[in-house]
């Protein structure tokens, strides 16, 4: 897609617009290895080669952030060969985007997908502790006991989990606050208690809501919502 060069120069961080125009105008600018000293010009950034004073430049890849409400039946990964992946769900955005944590293929919920590395790293490694919200259903009534077990920790292959919040929503169905991630950790910390997850859904990491954001859409994470969770 061609964009004027001057426009393109101000957003790659080279110099503001109006010093983008005197820099051509003074003949400071080559496309392709020929000075440009016109005006308005139009260049294509994916395969013209830009120099201001003989030093090539490239854009910065904008970052991108998005919440996603996956719906059961999506694999949470880039690739998986035979299977729907949530990028299937994001295929309007012109970004390689990478999902930011899992949630297993029959579960739903939020997810955050960015091309931002670090932030992708500060929100999955294990020490930031990180909480992340789901409401719960299974299959069979649980007790006041189970749950407190639950929110207490149990041992999954030989380790105990971190202690968790949880509120009851009815009989059957519960909310719980985890602050680690361990792979199916829901699914595997019922079975425990011998119980078996009926649905899942995420509806929180850390400050992030999923709020009302309707099945398999997505949205751009707000300034705030960005400021509050850096």
């Amino acid at each position: 897609m061609k964009t004027r060069l001057q426009k393109y120069m101000a957003e790659c961080g080279v110099a503001s617009r109006r010093n983008a125009e005197k820099l051509i105008v003074d003949g400071k600018v080559t496309v392709n290895g020929e000075v440009v000293t016109q005006l308005g010009i139009k260049i294509d950034p994916a395969s013209d080669k830009i120099s201001v004073a003989g030093k090539p430049f490239k854009q910065k890849e904008k970052k991108v952030y998005i919440k996603l409400h996956k719906p059961r039946g999506y694999v949470s990964s880039c690739f998986h060969p035979g299977h729907e992946t949530i990028m299937e769900l994001v295929k309007d955005i012109p970004y390689r985007l990478y999902p930011v944590g899992r949630l297993d293929k029959n579960s739903e919920g939020l997810m955050i997908l960015t091309n931002d590395g670090n932030l992708a790293n500060r929100l999955t490694h294990p020490r930031y502790e990180h909480e992340k919200e789901y409401e719960v259903v299974v299959r069979n009534p649980i007790s006041d006991a189970e749950l407190e077990q639950l929110s207490q920790g149990v041992r999954i292959e030989g380790k105990k989990t971190l202690p968790a919040k949880i509120s009851r929503m009815d009989a059957r169905s519960f909310r719980i606050i985890l602050r680690e991630g361990k792979k199916r950790q829901l699914r595997r910390m019922l079975e425990m208690v011998g119980n078996t997850v009926e649905r899942l859904k995420r509806i929180r990491i850390q400050n992030i809501q999923l709020g009302q954001l309707p099945l398999g859409k997505h949205a751009p994470l707000t300034s705030s919502e960005l400021q509050n969770m850096l």
